[in-house]
């Protein structure tokens, strides 16, 4: 037993992915190429976050995903493989560049059926799923978008997953800066916020894990 998280060295990593990562030569392929070809690639989610996102899902029986923030669609391919034939995420994003990459592995991987790309601002998206009345349908949500709209994202969320449902939003201890009382901008200030909100916040039941860079998940009471 032990009272604080294990620090991870990049031996401990390789192993952790050798020994929990059940990635399918596809997917592997478009993290390879996400990382050999973008500047952007530390965006991507890790390959324990993507097979932790395929147990959960796959635990919670969810049929109904939404993503804010695509990039090259790794994390979307991980979703919709979790789901039954019938399942879909829908996906918001506004770069073509980078979601180009991402159908293109999706048509590979034969889920072009499974996931619904809208290229517009998030907002937009989801104001448009709420006039919809779409409210309290999806079973989870994942926010790894820009961060000056984390909190935005996190209040329509709220609104458009079900009770039980869950949100997950990504880079909540953003490379430690959470704690370094020196940076002062705008985006580390708004993931502190979104913290403080979350953990004070009765709508939910959530837990923060050292995942990747930092891992919220908040589930709708």
């Amino acid at each position: 037993m032990s009272s604080h998280t294990l620090q991870m060295s990049a031996e401990l990593t390789d192993y952790l992915h050798q020994h929990s990562v059940q990635e399918p030569a596809l997917l592997k392929a478009l993290r390879e190429e996400t990382l050999a070809t973008l500047e952007a690639a530390p965006m991507q989610i890790s390959p324990e976050q993507g097979q932790f996102f395929r147990f959960l899902l796959e635990t919670m029986r969810a049929k109904k995903c939404l993503e804010i923030g695509t990039f090259t669609g790794y994390s979307a391919i991980c979703m919709a493989l979790a789901l039954p034939e019938d399942g879909t995420v829908t996906c918001c994003d506004l770069s073509f560049d980078w979601t180009r990459m991402a159908i293109k592995y999706w048509e590979k991987m034969n889920l072009q059926k499974k996931i619904t790309l809208h290229l517009a601002p998030a907002i937009t998206t989801l104001e448009s799923l709420i006039k919809n009345n779409l409210q309290n349908t999806y079973d989870f949500a994942f926010i790894d978008a820009d961060k000056p709209n984390y909190i935005n994202y996190y209040e329509y969320c709220l609104q458009l997953v079900r009770p039980g449902g869950v949100i997950a939003i990504d880079n909540v201890l953003w490379s430690g800066e959470v704690i370094n009382p020196a940076n002062q901008d705008e985006n580390t200030k708004i993931i502190r916020a979104l913290n403080k909100k979350i953990v004070q916040d009765n709508r939910v039941t959530m837990c923060m894990l050292p995942m990747g860079d930092g891992l919220t998940l908040a589930m709708k009471k």
